[in-house]
């Protein structure tokens, strides 16, 4: 197959995936709220007090922008200096994807690919930003895990039903995972090399600004679901937080779709109580289905724009 003929296959093959990818983000909606009737949603955001809502919304948005800067601490490792408005694309439109379909570094990495390839970068620049991104949710959930379970030791042992020691002992874990990270960017300047590919530890200053975006996106999205239960129920923030960090890490195990089923299991088991499923879906809707709901219509435009570009530009060509 010639150069032409395989590029043509590609394109094809893409604009079916995004087409797929659009469609899923569809049913995802649906399946999520094919339980409720609309009379039934419209009550309850209603009924649910409008400034837990505004707030619930406003850390929904301030998660996604700290996740933009996730992708330009991303681009600076791998030695690009993009637009931030480019990054910003790409990341908003990729993760609020990726977090309602599931195998959300499969899924978002696939709609990032399709991004940053026009903006210049290699296939293994971007499986190095997808990497480095992984790697800042993995110290930013260690971090806020770490924090969370050791000032309040004892309700983490309260929701877990684990002792307190055996608690202490995985805030401690998880906080020296931390340090030895930093250890690493540090004072680790000789390339890691694993077959073919090779990976270089960031530098400190960006190594810390994983820590801290990481740590603040977790923060912010406990936040958004803490205004939702507090539109039902007094629950304190450290509560909330130390519920989420379990949940999250129940939902990156499984990989399920948006974490569903498992994020509703383990809220509804850790905070009992009536009214619960009505602020899951509350932070639901913030945290997901809106979001979803804009990045697979701003893909769907942005797809159609670059593809009357590319037609405008071939037409120019061919005159």
């Amino acid at each position: 197959m010639d150069a032409d003929a395989k590029g043509r296959w590609l394109t094809w093959l893409w604009r079916i995936g995004i087409a797929s990818f659009v469609a899923l983000a569809g049913y995802l909606i649906w399946r999520t709220l094919r339980d409720y009737s609309l009379a039934e949603l419209m009550q309850a955001l209603r009924a649910f007090p409008l400034d837990h809502l505004a707030l619930s919304g406003m850390f929904a948005a301030g998660s996604y922008a700290t996740l933009t800067l996730f992708d330009l601490l991303g681009t600076r490792y791998v030695g690009h200096r993009l637009a931030y408005p480019k990054v910003a694309l790409a990341s908003f439109v990729s993760l609020s994807l990726g977090h309602s379909i599931g195998f959300a570094g499969l899924s978002s990495g696939a709609i990032r690919y399709r991004f940053y390839r026009r903006w210049g970068l290699s296939t293994g620049d971007v499986a190095k930003l997808i990497l480095f991104s992984g790697l800042t949710v993995t110290v930013g959930l260690a971090t806020l895990g770490a924090l969370a379970v050791l000032l309040r030791p004892g309700l983490a042992a309260e929701v877990t039903g684990l002792g307190q020691g055996m608690v202490l002992a995985i805030g401690a874990v998880a906080a020296l995972g931390v340090v030895i990270y930093l250890l690493l960017a540090a004072f680790l300047r000789r390339p890691l090399t694993f077959r073919s590919f090779v990976l270089e530890m960031p530098s400190l200053r960006l190594a810390l600004g994983q820590v801290a975006l990481g740590a603040t996106n977790f923060a912010l999205v406990a936040a958004c679901l803490h205004q939702a239960l507090l539109g039902i129920a007094e629950v304190p923030y450290l509560s909330a937080a130390t519920v989420y960090v379990l949940a999250n890490a129940g939902v990156m195990l499984t990989h399920v779709p948006g974490g569903l089923g498992v994020f509703e299991a383990v809220v509804v088991t850790l905070l009992s109580g009536r009214g619960l499923l009505t602020a899951v879906l509350v932070f639901r809707f913030t945290y997901f289905l809106v979001p979803l709901a804009i990045g697979g219509l701003v893909l769907a435009v942005t797809e159609t724009v670059w593809r009357s570009k590319t037609s405008s530009d071939a037409s120019v060509r061919s005159s």
